[in-house]
């Protein structure tokens, strides 16, 4: 029998062997392919690593200062970004600055796709400025000469837009969130708000459970393995390792899922996988003094919220001198910078709402529900729901009165009130919180606090050992050829250089691969045997994600056993009975301050007029909402609009309302009592005002219940200015335009 006339068996058997033939000749082919990705994953890594300045912007650049030529030189540059055609930016709009983390990658993330940080305020019509950085540290660079620079960075943004609204919003990403605080605590003139994403300023916060690269530090004995891996590069710790770390949270992912996906979609993942790692593998090195203060200060210090960080002019890094509004958004789904870190250091700065307010500071936050780390900054998704309206919204977040509020997000639709006065897609809210509503979400207990000082200090007393016993050894030992050789044989470079063409084996791949794309044959989405594929995967993932929580779980259950001992917190120095406050008070001079302004708040009450008046009714009957709308906001700038003549700028807006808002704080009766002697005599300027006050306040909703009752008080001060028709029917909104939408 020749194999022209031989036949598969009929039945059910037949089509097995039919689908495991198809799933044969498709694995195959995936195989092949799939391979060829690595090869060209290898070669993008190769040819990125060998240019001057990686970066992984979509954006056009344009050098404004290289921060090498500095008196003090550093790696980091200002490049101002040049829209794409379409887009058009409003010179008089306040300026983006997106600094970019420098935490082992390189820089661009910030703009990496159209839909990003950069791309949506762009549509929003911002001016937009990169802060980034080349992959080498200047000799003797430090974080201090790093924030210097980019003072003078943003000082020369402002200088380009001496017309603009506001002073520069500045986005700090990862590790770039704690570096513009840091700079915005020392240099607080400089800032509009700030946006901080996914960045940890609260090292220690976490609960049981979850997060567990806070333990790290007290699992590895501290900081001294830290100095050695800088010894070991001649002076420099190569960033490739605080990759390891991010990859090390999720082993299910880095060991199999990011592969497998691959594999699976070869035919469409090619180009998002690539472009993603061509980021990923984009590593960077800092020098030795750099990590150590990181790591000292920060991760196992957990010095920033404490207030204990100190420059070498003796000033301290207090964030309670921010001046700027602060933006903090965070994830519940980020085990890098969970919700505990990113917002702990509230509470441990300020006493509660009241004294956030007594330090002028607004502070907003928003927590995801799923998105993780890297989501925060990269998601498309992210960039045109929270980012967008973070950019449409950033004046009504600059005017807000001090305060601790939430931002949260509705989407627009066609049942949405006055949603022409609604500039994206959402309507974006920020509601009055406390700072229970941040307890709430879990924190260290008092026996917590104390492990983590007792690991702090055994820290502190390895380095020193470390410093003192072996480092001169190190030193000498560790020449600039050895710490080259480590740098390339770093487990993380290996895998790009051995898939990449250099590798004479990958050349068969290629040709094979050219010829498995011609004669592609996919397999059905019935077959049996690809169905069985993708339950292995998931029984893979699944082992591996059990060995990470049962490794986790030991980890936290080590560090949590050896730094609660009482012996070992008495052998270090700290009291197995204490109950450590991180939260400071208040300092002398700043208290003083206060009260010298209170004093002439309360001698300002009578004084203004029909501006001060309206607003300062504005924000008595909005208070009992508990909340700000952006179609308030909205509507007053259209009401400001259509007034014309000389406006209050932005800036003398915002002094206003804050002047207005501690008013009425301070002696709430008094400042009511007030307003009628404030009016004008002119009945229909008075009229005029009310009616604005009305379509501002129903820009959102009806005006009911308590804003209803207030808003009728108001009206009685008002006297004769409002009509009969405006007494009976406080409750309708202004127009009927707003009404009928």
């Amino acid at each position: 029998m020749t194999m022209e006339s031989a036949k598969l068996p009929d039945g059910p058997m037949s089509g097995l062997v039919a689908s495991a033939v198809e799933y044969m000749v498709d694995a195959g082919q995936r195989n092949v392919l799939f391979l060829d990705i690595m090869r060209k994953r290898g070669d993008q890594y190769r040819e990125h690593v060998a240019q001057t300045a990686p970066h992984v912007l979509q954006y056009a650049a344009e050098l404004v200062i290289d921060g090498r030529k500095l008196a003090e030189p550093v790696n980091y540059a200002l490049v101002r970004i040049v829209p794409p055609e379409g887009v058009e930016i409003d010179k008089n709009r306040r300026p983006f600055v997106v600094v970019d983390p420098r935490a082992g990658h390189g820089p661009g993330i910030g703009g990496f796709k159209a839909d990003s940080e950069i791309g949506v305020a762009m549509k929003a019509g911002h001016p937009c400025y990169f802060i980034g950085f080349l992959p080498d540290p200047m000799p003797g660079q430090t974080i201090e000469r790093i924030a210097r620079a980019e003072a003078i960075f943003i000082e020369k943004v402002i200088s380009l837009h001496p017309d603009a609204d506001g002073k520069p919003c500045v986005i700090g990403n990862c590790q770039a969130g704690w570096a513009v605080m840091i700079l915005a605590s020392l240099r607080p003139e400089l800032f509009g708000p700030l946006i901080i994403a996914g960045a940890p300023l609260a090292y220690w916060a976490g609960v049981h459970g979850k997060y567990p690269m806070r333990y790290s530090g007290g699992l590895l004995g501290g900081s001294w393995l830290t100095a050695l891996t800088s010894d070991l590069g001649a002076g420099k710790f190569d960033g490739a390792w605080l990759v390891q770390n991010f990859e090390n949270q999720n082993p299910s992912n880095t060991l199999w899922t990011k592969q497998y996906n691959v594999y699976s979609k070869v035919d469409t993942e090619a180009d998002r996988y690539l472009e993603f790692e061509r980021w990923w593998g984009g590593h960077v090195n800092l020098n030795a003094e750099e990590i150590q203060f990181i790591v000292d200060e920060l991760f196992v210090g957990n010095n920033l919220a404490a207030g204990k960080i100190e420059m070498s002019d003796g000033r301290k890094v207090d964030l309670r001198n921010i001046r700027s509004p602060i933006v903090v958004f965070c994830s519940e789904g980020d085990n890098i910078t969970p919700p505990q870190q990113a917002l702990h250091w509230i509470p441990e700065c300020y006493a509660d709402v009241d004294e956030i307010r007594a330090y002028g500071q607004t502070i907003v936050y928003t927590v995801h529900q799923t998105v993780g780390h890297l989501g925060i900054f990269v998601s498309g998704g992210v960039a045109k729901k929270e980012h967008a309206e973070f950019s449409s919204n950033i004046d009504l977040i600059d005017i807000l009165p001090p305060g601790l509020y939430e931002a949260t997000f509705e989407a627009k639709g066609e049942e949405t009130a006055s949603s022409d006065l609604v500039v994206g897609h959402w309507v974006m809210r920020c509601e009055a919180r406390t700072l229970d509503d941040i307890r709430a979400m879990g924190g260290n207990s008092p026996e917590d606090e104390r492990r983590f000082a007792t690991a702090k200090r055994v820290s502190e007393i390895n380095l020193t050992a470390y410093q003192k016993l072996v480092q001169p050894w190190v030193k000498a030992m560790a020449t600039p050829q050895m710490a080259e050789w480590a740098h390339k044989m770093h487990p993380l470079r290996l895998q790009y250089e051995l898939f990449s063409s250099e590798n004479p084996y990958m050349a068969t791949v290629k040709s094979l691969a050219e010829k498995a794309a011609e004669e592609r044959k996919p397999v059905s989405q019935d077959n049996p045997f690809l169905a069985f594929q993708e339950q292995m995967s998931k029984q893979i993932v699944h082992a591996l994600d059990s060995w990470r929580d049962s490794q986790e779980a030991m980890s936290e259950a080590l560090f949590l056993g050896i730094y609660g001992s009482p012996a070992l917190q008495a052998a270090v120095g700290i009291d197995p009975k204490s109950t450590p406050s991180a939260r400071r008070e208040m300092p002398p001079e700043h208290r003083a301050m206060l009260e010298k302004r209170i004093s002439e708040l309360r001698s300002r009450i009578e004084d203004g007029g029909l501006r001060e008046a309206a607003l300062r009714a504005l924000l008595y009957i909005g208070s009992a909402r508990g909340m700000v709308d952006e179609r308030s906001i909205e509507a007053l700038r259209q009401i400001r609009d259509e007034q014309g003549g000389a406006r209050m700028t932005l800036p003398e807006f915002k002094m206003l309302v804050r002047e207005q808002f501690f008013i009425l704080l301070l002696d709430q009766g008094a400042a009511l009592a007030a307003i009628p002697n404030m009016l004008p005599d002119d009945l229909n300027v008075r009229r005029e005002a009310f009616r604005a006050m009305r379509r501002v306040l129903s820009a959102s909703e009806d005006i009911t219940g308590e804003r209803e009752k207030r808003l009728r008080q108001i009206a009685g001060m008002f006297g004769d200015a409002v009509e009969e028709g405006d007494r009976e029917s406080n409750v309708a909104p202004f127009d009927s335009k707003a009404k009928a939408s």
